[in-house]
């Protein structure tokens, strides 16, 4: 499986070996890493690690793993990440992540890469259920999943390992069932 989708402002496509140096940059961005658990990396070697990884959960028969470059569509322009971690097949379901470079935010990319990873995973891979969790500090990650029709089902207390010490989280999650048709606009090529 290679997906590459679209949509009106971004091609998302999966991570590979030349995709390394930008994502290093995103990690080492102290604004990204404020509600990350992954933490900075100490060097350009762990974030190599971590992107074989990536790559490994996508190339297994069954991929554990499905993490994304989110492109600017005409300028190629690297925009940032965005993952479905899948559960065990009989489940139908994944928890999607993603992080976006700080230049971006609040100009609607992460809720329009969301949408697409959405229609791909419900339409394309035939998910019954996705899920996302936030730090609850988190506003405007809490506002995309809700732009997106995500729903909070609850709260964890004490689950994430921040810099600024252990954070509580809110869990969204979404259903095939609850997508409306007309959200779904994106192409896989």
């Amino acid at each position: 499986m290679n997906p590459s989708l679209h949509s009106v402002r971004l091609s998302i496509s999966l991570v590979c070996i030349d995709d390394i140096e930008d994502i290093h940059k995103l990690h080492l961005s102290p604004l990204v890493d404020r509600y990350n658990t992954l933490g900075i990396p100490a060097d350009l070697d762990e974030t190599i690690e971590v992107v074989k990884k990536f790559i490994q959960g996508q190339q297994r028969q069954v991929p554990t793993s499905l993490n994304f470059v989110i492109r600017e569509r005409h300028s190629n322009s690297f925009i940032g990440l965005i993952a479905l971690n899948m559960a065990m097949q009989k489940f139908k379901m994944a928890e999607v992540w993603y992080k976006l470079r700080p230049k971006y935010w609040k100009q609607g990319y992460a809720t329009e890469a969301l949408e697409v990873l959405l229609s791909f995973g419900f339409q394309t891979l035939g998910l019954h259920r996705i899920e996302a969790g936030c730090a609850v500090e988190n506003v405007a990650s809490r506002r995309v999943l809700e732009k997106v029709g995500m729903q909070k089902e609850g709260q964890k207390r004490q689950v994430l390992p921040l810099k600024s010490g252990w954070a509580d989280a809110y869990l969204y999650a979404i259903l095939a069932t609850d997508r409306k048709p007309h959200l779904a606009s994106f192409t896989n090529t």
